[in-house]
């Protein structure tokens, strides 16, 4: 028998007054997977992850996670299902230090931890990120790329068993991309199942077993990346008709 899939999409559908930024989309997400979400600027693949967390709510359509309806369910709530997420412009508590940062996913994830157990935990997944030595820092003082490392620790605290990284690669210098790559593959290799919105074809084609297209809302293709890549009508999404 086939296990049910971790997360499924059906119908969803998200408008901003006249414009339909997700139409229609449907998917869904096998545990131990890497699954890459790509499509042109303004495709509406951010608005497809903040439906999934929760940031946003559908119009229409259905989510289920771990077979439980998520449509309708508070971010908090779906965020202490197992669902973390990055987000394409950073957000981390820029007064407060890395530690600090950290604490504040494991003080409200599906299981809180306080304390000294709770500082060993934020300290270990500071180190896991690569700011090993920086918890003690104020967040504000990271420069960007390591604010995207701080924002990825604080998710892995509510140890979610989906993350959703919203261009988590983007602005890597060559060395970055490359540890970069080999820590969201460890963190599959950990367990998690990935879904990720990228624009680094390099990550698409080394990470993910699948990916999916959209383009202007829709789901275009569904694949293998080297096969999605060469699709024709994918090609035209990402060049225009004139250079397709």
């Amino acid at each position: 028998m086939t296990a049910a899939p971790l997360l499924e999409i059906s119908g969803a559908r998200k408008a901003f007054g006249g414009l339909i930024a997700v139409d229609e989309m449907a998917f869904s997400v096998v545990s131990g997977e890497i699954v890459g979400l790509i499509g042109p600027n303004g495709s509406g693949k951010t608005t497809m992850l903040n439906l999934i967390s929760g940031a946003l709510r559908c119009d229409g359509g259905e989510m289920r996670f771990k077979q439980r309806p998520i449509s309708r369910l508070a971010t908090h709530r779906i965020a202490r299902l197992g669902i973390g997420r990055t987000f394409q412009l950073v957000r981390v508590l820029g007064s407060m230090t890395c530690r600090d940062n950290v604490l504040a996913g494991l003080a409200f994830g599906a299981s809180p931890a306080w304390g000294a157990a709770a500082v060993a935990r934020a300290d270990a997944l500071i180190a896991r990120v690569g700011l090993d030595g920086k918890a003690a820092l104020p967040a504000g003082q990271l420069t960007y790329i390591d604010q995207k490392r701080l924002e990825l620790a604080r998710a892995l605290a509510l140890a979610p068993e989906l993350l959703l990284l919203d261009e988590w690669l983007a602005g890597l210098n060559p060395s970055e991309l490359h540890a970069g790559i080999a820590l969201v593959r460890a963190l599959r290799q950990d367990g998690l199942t990935i879904v990720l919105v990228e624009h680094v074809m390099d990550a698409i084609r080394s990470l993910c077993d699948r990916c999916i297209v959209m383009n202007a809302g829709r789901k275009i293709a569904e694949g293998a990346p080297a096969g999605v890549l060469a699709d024709p009508e994918v090609v035209r999404a990402y060049l225009g008709e004139a250079d397709a």
